[in-house]
């Protein structure tokens, strides 16, 4: 199970093998730490015990902090869970060869084919009552297979740089087509999306930092979500959150993270978003624009319950989580040489 604290002034702390949860001094929840896998703290104003972060390291279990709105800010987890060097290196080594090119191209099409899954999957119920809308979504998967046919053209030997020189080899060379690529599939997908939800949402189009509106404060919190579970993946893989491929390096900033996070947005966030906004639910905003302490929790929980559906891969039944920690082996994998990488392309 996961621990998911949103609420401030509680205190988390150990008692026995048990992680004991209080506020205002009563236990209000108690876990054996054997059946715990993650702990998120989503709030501030939260407190934990040492004795806790020792035993959750020696156990392997993660802590996570997220803001309010979902932004991952830290992730304690145990050094022995990092010490893949071999791994490490090929990551490395990656950058400057082929293999960013081919990983990066993966993570594109897994990302443009997966929005062109969610919008079928919302279309097929609108075939014989909304037929103009279940047309213009049909539209809209026809545009994207067309502009994932063009990441077919950018590969590795065909894609000289601009001043005429040797063939692109490494990602440098290719990042900003694909980045165009992907830029224009994802106006396509949003605007078919905001046909999709109710007009009372007034759903204008995707935002990111600053978001005030519930639809794009929901996607912003599930990413934060989806962030914790895939750089979870990525540390137990022995590769380094740091070192991506697709988006560029800064500072602090878990480029690898972000890069495969793109081919699980849509089939563990958007699909849950966009399923409750069309039924009608919402949750409370907070005059500063944020998910109630309430509704963080609640919404965290569908998140979470979303990653434990069973979803198709490699010809059997995966639970999604499950599929994070492959994609994040197998990417591992790659890198060292002994398999292809494939991105994850969801059904409908």
């Amino acid at each position: 199970m996961e621990i998911v604290v949103t609420e401030f002034g509680v205190s988390l702390g150990k008692k026995s093998e048990r992680v004991v949860i209080r506020r205002n001094g009563s236990v209000i929840e108690e876990h054996p730490l054997f059946q715990v896998s993650h702990i998120i703290i989503g709030s501030n104003g939260v407190a934990i015990s040492s004795d806790l972060v020792c035993e959750c390291a020696l156990s392997g279990i993660p802590i996570s902090f997220l803001s309010g709105s979902g932004k991952p800010l830290a992730r304690l987890s145990s050094p022995e869970m990092i010490g893949s060097v071999e791994t490490r290196r090929q990551q490395m080594m990656a950058y400057l060869d082929r293999r960013g090119v081919a990983f990066a191209l993966a993570i594109a099409r897994a990302k443009i084919a997966n929005q062109a899954v969610i919008l079928k999957y919302f279309g097929k119920s609108r075939k014989a009552a909304h037929p103009e809308l279940y047309s213009l979504l049909r539209q809209a998967v026809s545009r994207l297979a067309r502009a994932a046919g063009e990441l077919d053209c950018l590969t590795a030997s065909d894609q000289p740089p601009v001043d005429g020189g040797p063939p692109a080899e490494k990602i440098d060379d290719l990042r900003l087509q694909i980045l165009s690529v992907e830029g224009r599939a994802g106006r396509i997908y949003w605007e078919a999306i905001r046909e999709i939800l109710p007009a009372s949402l007034s759903f204008a189009g995707r935002e990111h930092q600053g978001a005030r509106d519930l639809t794009n404060v929901l996607l912003n919190y599930g990413y934060g979500c989806l962030y914790s579970q895939v750089w979870g993946a990525v540390t137990l893989a022995g590769l380094d959150p740091f070192a991506g491929f697709l988006h560029v390096d800064r500072p602090g900033k878990p480029s690898l993270v972000l890069d495969l996070v793109e081919e699980f947005r849509q089939m563990v966030v958007d699909r849950t978003v966009f399923g409750l906004l069309v039924k009608g639910v919402t949750y409370r905003l907070t005059d500063e624009g944020r998910l109630s302490d309430e509704a963080r929790r609640e919404f965290a929980r569908r998140i979470l319950d979303r990653l434990d559906a069973p979803v198709r891969y490699e010809g059997k039944r995966e639970r999604l989580r499950v599929v994070i920690q492959k994609q994040a082996r197998h990417l591992a994998c790659f890198f060292r040489a002994e398999r292809d990488y494939r991105g994850f392309i969801g059904t409908w």
